[in-house]
Order: C-alpha cells, then sequence, then structure tokens
C-alpha cells in the first residue's frame, strides 16, 4: 500500500498512456488488415491518420514534459482537438453504416488510384465524406461495429488529454 501513494500520475505519464493507446489501435487495425483480411475503407484510413497523429502529441508531450501548466495545457488541448477530429470522422462512418441501403454513399475507385489520378484536395475529400464501403459492417463485438469501438476510443483519448489540465501539483 506504500508503494501506491509514492506513485504520482504525472501529466507525462498519462501522455505516455495515452500514447501507448493509440500504439495498441493501430496494432489492432493492422491485426485486422493484414491477418484477419479486412481491407480499410477510406473513413477508416482517415480514423488511423487521426489515431496516429493523436499518439503523435502525447509523445511528443512525452519527450517535451513541459515543467509549467501553460505547456502541459497546450498539448493537452491539441490532444483532445486531434482526438475530437477523428471522432468527428468516426461518427460519419457510423452515420454512413446506419444509413437506409438506398441512401448509402456510391462507391469510389481505390484510394491508391486516386493519389495517383486525381489531386490532394479531392482525394482528402473523398477519404473524409466516405464511401459505399464504408456502410459495410465485417466486424462487431458487442453487436458494436468498429468504427463504434473506434468513437468511443477518440473520446477517451480526448478526456485523458483535457483532463491534464486539472492533474497537477497545486501545493
Amino acid at each position: 500500500m506504500e508503494l501506491i501513494h509514492k506513485i504520482k500520475f504525472t501529466p507525462r505519464i498519462w501522455f505516455f498512456l495515452g500514447f501507448l493507446g493509440c500504439v495498441f489501435l493501430l496494432s489492432m487495425g493492422a491485426y485486422f488488415q493484414f491477418q484477419e483480411g479486412l481491407e480499410p475503407c477510406p473513413l477508416c484510413i482517415s480514423q488511423r491518420i487521426a489515431i496516429f497523429l493523436t499518439g503523435l502529441v502525447f509523445m511528443v508531450a512525452v519527450v517535451h514534459n513541459p515543467k509549467d501548466q501553460k505547456g502541459i495545457n497546450r498539448y493537452a488541448i491539441f490532444g483532445a482537438l486531434t482526438a475530437l477530429g477523428g471522432a468527428s470522422i468516426s461518427t460519419r462512418h457510423v452515420w454512413i453504416q446506419h444509413l437506409p441501403p438506398d441512401q448509402v454513399p456510391e462507391c469510389k475507385p481505390a484510394l491508391e488510384y486516386m493519389l495517383q489520378n486525381f489531386p490532394l484536395i479531392e482525394t482528402v475529400k473523398l477519404m473524409l465524406s466516405g464511401t459505399g464501403d464504408c456502410a459495410k459492417v465485417d466486424w462487431t463485438m458487442l453487436g458494436l461495429s468498429m468504427p463504434v469501438w473506434t468513437l468511443f476510443a477518440f473520446l477517451m483519448l480526448a478526456t485523458l488529454s483535457l483532463l491534464q489540465i486539472w492533474n497537477h501539483d497545486r501545493g
């Protein structure tokens, strides 16, 4: 019990745990793609990019380890913004999955084709708007699809990040 009282979960430790959470999420995405054969749709790829960016913010916060509250607040807000950006992509994905079949967007060319033949802005727009491929539910756990679980993860990462604003010594 004495050891528990000596451990202080500083913002640096929490940001590191958030970074590990992002590594776990990206690892799960790679597992489902390369081991289970589930090809990611454009919104899945966009969510992975948002997870990567959130993890990058967390890792920079760990390495920089700001000592003042202003620095911690900046990382907390930036980490929350990247996570909430990912949550908005996940929300769009969940919405597309719940559309009636006649309202699902039409399928678009593969991402590789778009990157080679379309302007970058057009490719990003198509990635973020979703396609008919995004409506397909390939995997569920407890009746919830992967984008729903990813939405929960983004909201938890945003919460963890924002809580660092109040996680400091007031002594």
